[in-house]
């Protein structure tokens, strides 16, 4: 753990630095407390949704790149992780807090609007879905691809996904801000054939687009939009 920007008044803040497996091996720490978690990885990882099959995968092509392969243990399509192109944040709610919803669907809306403030201070107007999954072609194989509660798009393009581990104690909301959407290296990952390849490559080019600033701009802006 390093240390980083200061903590508001409700907020514990970390940032921690290591391998994509480390971070989701992680068990919530009893009693929960509100935590934001930045965290940035070492190598480019690959991250399955918890149930989706490892035959999507290119075993050969993650061998090559030397990319880890990681289940995380909330759903959706793959998430590719690369070092300084996507802002990675872990938002922790104890059960019993004002911001804790009993329903899994609408318990996403607080932390959609809370990034919109986040990125309109540094000048992007974003919306927040919020009605049931908009699902594409693609959106089973790769999350960028889908819309789902709670995230973010600016320019009708998704630039926040957000997905959803809840426990005994805690939600925990994973975000993965994109600060460069390359749906190239996302599908040369997957196990397509070559015409699957060229009509997913089509269909991703304009799902999804990147943030234009500093991953700590990113981070503090969505510091000083959490509600205290």
């Amino acid at each position: 753990m390093t240390g980083g920007a200061p903590p508001s008044e409700s907020w514990a803040i970390e940032r921690v630095r290591g391998t994509a497996a480390a971070f989701h091996a992680r068990e919530d720490v009893d009693p929960a407390v509100r935590l934001v978690s930045f965290f940035e990885v070492t190598q480019p990882a690959l991250v399955l949704g918890s149930a989706q099959p490892v035959t999507d995968v290119d075993a050969a092509a993650i061998d090559r790149q030397g990319v880890e392969l990681v289940r995380r243990r909330s759903g959706g399509g793959a998430v590719l992780l690369v070092p300084d192109e996507v802002v990675w944040v872990d938002v922790v709610v104890p059960r019993g807090d004002r911001l804790w919803c009993d329903d899994v669907g609408r318990a996403f809306h607080w932390l959609g609007e809370v990034w919109i403030e986040a990125l309109g201070g540094l000048g992007f107007h974003g919306v927040s879905h919020e009605g049931p999954l908009a699902c594409s072609p693609w959106s089973r194989r790769v999350c960028f691809a889908g819309v789902g509660a709670g995230e973010v798009l600016v320019g009708g393009r998704k630039v926040v996904g957000i997905s959803q581990r809840r426990g005994r104690i805690a939600a925990r909301f994973q975000c993965a801000v994109l600060r460069r959407w390359d749906p190239g290296a996302v599908v040369g990952l997957m196990a397509m054939n070559e015409l699957e390849k060229e009509e997913a490559l089509m269909g991703l080019r304009e799902v999804a687009a990147g943030i234009d600033a500093p991953a700590d701009d990113i981070e503090t802006a969505l510091i000083n939009s959490l509600p205290r």
